[in-house]
């Protein structure tokens, strides 16, 4: 079928950016004659995907084809279901550049061959890339994803996300945030540049709307500095020096950069507050020790240092805030003196999109019945080298 991906190409650049869903139905239909087409998106704590064509799906319906889902969301591999009447649910992957949005569902009248398999994730490929692209311009992909209404600084901090995950050929990254509705403060971002990866933690003082305020000053302050051509010294500084001139050493942002030279492993950080990094190499957890420099805003024309450490390939990477190493619910002990790098070993044969998952579930499970006191954040970085396996 030599002209599939030109109709695909041609519906979607035709479709109204809310209609991208519609516009893969009629492809799909027309040419593999499906009987039903829908796309399952993945909600803000991944704990589920949710239909975008049928979202009043009765729940015994949505329970029935969630585990075929999930497993094609966290294997990022296509999955046959076959069906009693000979017909079958063919589900895949609908990710870019790592980033997994959710899975196409096709339901076919007899199970596909191999190439209509590799068709249709090509499809799934194209609409992934369709839809971060209009995610600007409409929310209807996000009201799909939302489980309950965000507070304004949660709002606030997911529309300052670079994304939830990132592949390169090197390496394999992933970030979650929680609370997921009502996150104030902390917050991750990331970006790759000629092989560079540069990452950065964030644990801001205060809570609600002030916090996110404070943190998106600091992101947007590294960002320009990263952006003009500094390295991490000057995104460092320029972000406190703006901190401080705006709020006068009164509120400051414990932050943790990073750059990763993709091809080498080589890393350059600069350790500027409470953000914890960690390497799972093995089965062995240990703290990745830095010298700590003080929190960005602190005081006017505070200056860095930058320190370094190097990678193997198979080295996990995680960077949690206090929220998660510091949490004692109840009186326990804190969750990062023994179960944090409980949960992390546990992540071993996982990918580090699964990982970040895992780490969170463990500390909900470690606060048993009450809420997170604090905001968190897990970010989980594998570096495999530039000749290791570019993605799991």
């Amino acid at each position: 079928m030599p002209d599939a991906s030109a109709a695909l190409c041609r519906a979607l650049r035709a479709a109204p950016p809310d209609q991208l869903v519609e516009a893969v139905d009629r492809v799909v239909r027309s040419l593999w004659g499906a009987s039903r087409v829908d796309v399952f998106l993945a909600d803000y704590r991944i704990s589920g995907l949710w239909p975008v064509l049928d979202p009043k799906l009765p729940d015994a319906g949505f329970l029935a084809c969630q585990g075929q889902a999930q497993r094609c969301f966290s294997s990022q591999l296509p999955v046959v279901e076959a069906r009693d009447d000979g017909h079958c649910r063919l589900w895949v992957p609908v990710s870019v550049w790592g980033e997994r949005l959710g899975v196409l569902l096709v339901e076919l009248t007899a199970p596909p061959q191999a190439d209509v398999v590799a068709r249709l994730a090509e499809v799934a490929g194209d609409l992934a890339t369709s839809l971060r692209a209009a995610d600007r311009e409409t929310d209807r992909y996000r009201r799909v994803r939302r489980r309950e209404r965000l507070s304004m600084a949660a709002e606030m901090q997911w529309d300052l996300l670079p994304g939830r995950s990132l592949r390169h050929e090197a390496f394999l990254l992933a970030g979650q945030l929680e609370p997921a509705y009502t996150v104030g403060g902390d917050h991750f971002d990331w970006t790759v540049d000629e092989g560079l990866l540069t990452l950065s933690v964030l644990n801001g003082t205060g809570a609600g709307i002030g916090a996110a305020l404070l943190t998106a000053l600091t992101v947007n302050a590294m960002r320009n500095a990263r952006r003009s051509g500094g390295g991490l010294v000057e995104q460092a500084e320029l972000a406190s020096d703006t901190i401080f001139y705006q709020h006068r050493g009164q509120r400051h942002v414990a932050t943790l950069l990073l750059a990763v030279e993709a091809a080498s492993g080589r890393v350059r950080a600069v350790d500027a507050g409470s953000p914890h990094l960690l390497r799972l190499r093995g089965a062995t957890v240990s703290r990745i020790e830095l010298e700590q420099q003080l929190p960005l805003g602190m005081f006017a024309e505070s200056r860095y240092t930058v320190q370094e450490f190097d990678l193997e390939p198979g080295d996990r990477l995680f960077v949690v805030s206090d929220g998660v190493y510091a949490a004692q619910p109840g009186g326990q002990e804190a969750y990062g003196e023994r179960a944090m790098a409980r949960s992390m070993r546990s992540t071993r044969l996982q990918p580090a999109t699964e990982a970040v998952g895992t780490v969170m579930r463990e500390l909900f499970a470690y606060h048993a019945e009450t809420d997170l006191r604090d905001d968190a954040v897990v970010v989980c970085l594998d570096w495999h080298g530039i000749h290791g396996p570019g993605g799991r």
